[in-house]
């Protein structure tokens, strides 16, 4: 009986340090799933983990560093194995009703729903409770019941998490960028700005994104559904820049072969000599962003959703960002109501974009090390790992 077998996961141990466990396969929690992972995706907030980076939410009620030994993955897609009958009626966002063999992803913050965040605001993030989890990211797998990440063949969701039942026209692969997705909803909210006197973007603006990994390759993808004019993405990768060019990107600039200087002009130059009306920081290196607030027009927006984890300071003038009106606007994460307007904008947009080109690498989690250690190089995008598929 599968209560009596052991359920195998990829556990990391510490920074560099990655095994296989197996775990008892866990009971239903009261108003809570079990999930059958199919395969998630390597974040970069499991690469920072890895390398161990490993401060998370500093100088917040919720600040702490990753409690190994963890359980990653919280880019998943999986098919619900077993359901309480207060979870089948509670743990779908959009107030479905959840069954055994349905198909869903998840919202990687199980919140408290009682402090004044929960109460007040959709970006689910900002929740100060004691309740709250990072799924993959903020618990042990040494607490029970251990399945806390969907890289393991079975993952618990406890009572107050957010579920979504996802429709036949999204496969799997494309399932696994709903959550990485979701975080571009800055976008869609950074265009609520347009209405206040030319604060924000609007069709036909210019974007800045700096840094072609998986994250800024999602912006890209919003920024081109959205309706941006020019798109300059700068990385030091050309495999990572060819990609943005294929998704919609129109300049595509290699740090290692311009200037700071020539990076800045050339933003001018395709701008009216204005400035980007838009910068997305998702290189995850503070020392980027100097130049990409230079970049910016006065009152441009710059959004960063790249420094999840703490790895250091970089100085900035204060008086440039007076000077110039800036709007810098931090993206921990995302907002939960941004799960269901992002997948069905991924379904609708299913054929513009070269989708399957976005997956480079696909392991089993016994190959865990490798996966993690191929996902950093700048020769791949986004990788996925399965406890059922891609054995050798």
């Amino acid at each position: 009986m599968k209560k009596d077998r052991s359920v195998k996961a990829a556990v990391i141990y510490g920074p560099g340090k990655v095994g296989i466990e197996e775990f008892p396969y866990p009971r239903v929690p009261e108003g809570g799933a079990i999930m059958k992972s199919i395969q998630s995706g390597i974040c970069g907030t499991d690469k920072h983990t890895y390398n161990g980076q490993t401060k998370q939410f500093a100088g917040t009620k919720f600040e702490f560093e990753v409690p190994f030994p963890i359980i990653q993955g919280h880019e998943g897609v999986g098919v619900i194995e077993e359901i309480s009958e207060e979870g089948a009626r509670s743990l779908e966002f959009n107030g479905e009703i959840l069954r055994p063999g349905d198909r869903v992803t998840f919202g990687p913050v199980r919140t408290c729903k009682k402090c004044w965040y929960c109460r007040h605001m959709s970006w689910y993030n900002l929740c100060e409770g004691k309740e709250r989890i990072n799924y993959g990211n903020s618990i042990s797998c040494r607490e029970e019941p251990h399945l806390f990440g969907a890289f393991a063949e079975y993952m618990t969701f406890l009572p107050g998490s957010y579920l979504f039942k996802l429709p036949d026209e999204l496969d799997d692969d494309m399932a696994c960028l709903v959550e990485m997705m979701a975080v571009t909803y800055t976008l869609d909210k950074a265009m609520e700005f347009s209405s206040f006197g030319g604060e924000g973007w609007s069709f036909g603006a210019t974007v800045v994104i700096q840094g072609a990994g998986p994250i800024g390759l999602g912006h890209v993808i919003k920024a081109r559904m959205l309706g941006a004019g020019k798109i300059i993405v700068t990385d030091v990768s050309d495999y990572r820049l060819k990609l943005a060019k294929e998704f919609g990107a129109d300049i595509c600039l290699n740090v290692n072969e311009t200037t700071e200087e020539e990076r800045i002009a050339i933003v001018m130059e395709n701008s009216h000599g204005l400035g980007a009306d838009i910068g997305v920081q998702c290189v995850g290196l503070p020392e980027v962003v100097p130049e990409g607030l230079e970049m910016m027009r006065k009152a441009g927006m710059y959004i960063d959703p790249g420094s999840f984890a703490d790895i250091g300071t970089s100085p900035i003038n204060m008086h440039r960002v007076c000077s110039k009106s800036l709007r810098i606007f931090g993206a921990s994460e995302h907002a939960i109501t941004g799960f269901r307007p992002t997948i069905e904008m991924m379904v609708r947009n299913k054929d513009n974009f070269p989708w399957k080109k976005f997956f480079s690498h696909r392991y089993n989690i016994e190959d865990y090390d490798e996966a993690m250690k191929v996902s950093m190089g700048l020769d791949s995008m986004k990788v996925l790992v399965s406890p059922w598929l891609y054995k050798k």
